[in-house]
């Protein structure tokens, strides 16, 4: 009797095997997997079937009979459904070729940017067009009306687009992070004999984006000292590009700032490095690449190249003798427009301070893709606390529908990388422990936040 003879053996089959790729432990789990690749098992799976059952009422009636997890399973006992999906991911011609990709001309973006002049995205069979963004507002809004294909977003970002925060709820994806550091607090020159954030009440401070790493490091930053940033200073939305001329206009009276900001600012003369980001949390995320969970599953090849070239370039980024190179690929006007020198600064980490020093900081930026879930909770946690969030958070779950740690680690495999072993880890902010299991502890134990 031949298997699909028998729906017992079958059934036996989808117990044995868990799902009907393999990979899950049970059917449901499977149905629910956030990443690309489940997406992908799935039109491989209906591809099978209908190879099977040409006719639709053939078909429909032999799933009847057996239940489709149970057909599925008995058909991956034949045919290697998970393996087809991931030569299918790897190395299938892409669906669309010509993509629009948004950027923000900071140095956070380097590596989708010098991924086009340096020729990553043509490496990978892509005709990449990267497109010079005024805002992160703007950003968000030409990727859900799809006028880009994926872009350069902050790393809270994709959790707030996925959970409704300032638009309309859409499931986003973010499959890597483009830096880590690479940010620093500056503030007006006036102010260089003020240095403790105890005395900074009254102050005026800018940020990129409410939903930002930047809003957030601020802010635990300012209640470490005491200071409520909501009662005690006022912290607004300022573009990039307009921090500087609003610090020299003595609009603010510092920022919390991607660089090269805070370097053009020392460039220009106007402010000084109060701190750099990685003192407050060494190796914190800060922007990201990310796309649609609809780009990630109506072109899978696509998304699997576009994330192969990124991922590449930010393992070129990560290394320190490649800074120069990159620096003068991604400074002209039609990238970031800054002074060469400024560029350089910054990815080199040998930078003035705007106080007379010199200062070498190997890693005041870095460039590791892994998207940590952990990163996610975290976040979440500063959502939580500061009122972005209401009621209950469900912070695995988001954390693992919208940072792709599995996507990461494929693709980091083909391009060489050894990744984590791990999609999570314990880390430090000013010295206080954080334990991604036990987010609700962490944000209880705050003494300033906004009423949960």
């Amino acid at each position: 009797m031949a298997l699909f003879d028998d729906p017992f053996n079958a059934r036996l089959t989808l117990r044995q095997r868990g799902c009907s790729c393999g990979a899950h432990a049970s059917q449901a789990e499977h149905d629910a997997a956030p990443t690309g690749d489940a997406q992908i098992e799935r039109v491989v799976e209906g591809a099978v079937m209908r190879a099977l059952f040409p006719h639709d009422a053939q078909r429909r009636a032999f799933l009847r009979s057996v239940g489709a997890a149970t057909a599925l399973a008995a058909v991956s006992q034949f045919f290697p459904v998970k393996f087809a999906a991931e030569a299918l991911a790897q190395a299938g011609t892409p669906e669309k070729k010509a993509l629009k990709i948004g950027f923000i001309p900071i140095t956070c973006a380097t590596p989708i940017i010098m991924a086009s002049p340096m020729g990553f995205y043509a490496k990978q069979g892509l005709e990449v067009e990267v497109v010079k963004t005024a805002g992160w507002a703007v950003i968000r809004d030409k990727t859900l009306n799809k006028e880009y294909d994926a872009a350069h977003m902050l790393a809270p970002m994709p959790i707030a687009i996925s959970l409704g925060l300032g638009s309309t709820p859409t499931p986003y994806t973010m499959p890597a992070v483009e830096n880590v550091n690479g940010q620093a607090i500056t503030l007006a020159m006036k102010h260089k004999d003020r240095r403790d954030p105890k005395d900074w009440k009254g102050f005026k401070l800018a940020v990129p984006f409410d939903y930002s790493m930047h809003n957030y490091l601020l802010r635990y930053y300012l209640a470490e000292a005491g200071i409520d940033p909501d009662a005690d200073v006022q912290i607004r939305s300022v573009p990039p590009p307009d921090m500087v001329a609003n610090l020299r206009a003595d609009n603010i009276d510092g920022f919390l700032a991607p660089d090269p900001v805070n370097q053009r600012a020392v460039y220009d003369g106007v402010g000084f490095i109060h701190l750099l980001s990685k003192e407050i949390w060494d190796r914190h995320p800060c922007c990201a690449f990310a796309a649609s969970q609809d780009f990630v599953t109506q072109t899978p090849n696509t998304y699997a190249a576009l994330l192969r070239a990124i991922i590449e370039a930010t393992s070129y980024a990560s290394k320190a003798e490649n800074r120069k190179e990159i620096a003068a690929a991604i400074a002209p006007a039609n990238y970031l427009n800054q002074p060469l020198t400024v560029v350089e600064q910054v990815l080199t980490g040998t930078y003035a301070d705007g106080l007379g020093g010199v200062k070498k900081v190997a890693d005041r930026v870095d460039f590791d893709p892994f998207p940590w879930q952990s990163f996610a909770v975290w976040i979440m946690t500063q959502m939580k606390r500061w009122g972005q969030i209401k009621g209950d958070v469900d912070y695995d779950g988001v954390a693992k529908r919208v940072f792709l740690a599995t996507d990461a680690i494929k693709r980091m495999e083909q391009d060489g990388v050894t990744p984590p072993a791990s999609t999570t880890k314990t880390f430090s902010v000013m010295g206080k422990p954080f334990d991604p299991a036990k987010p609700k502890e962490y944000l209880e134990s705050f003494a300033i936040k906004r009423a949960l």
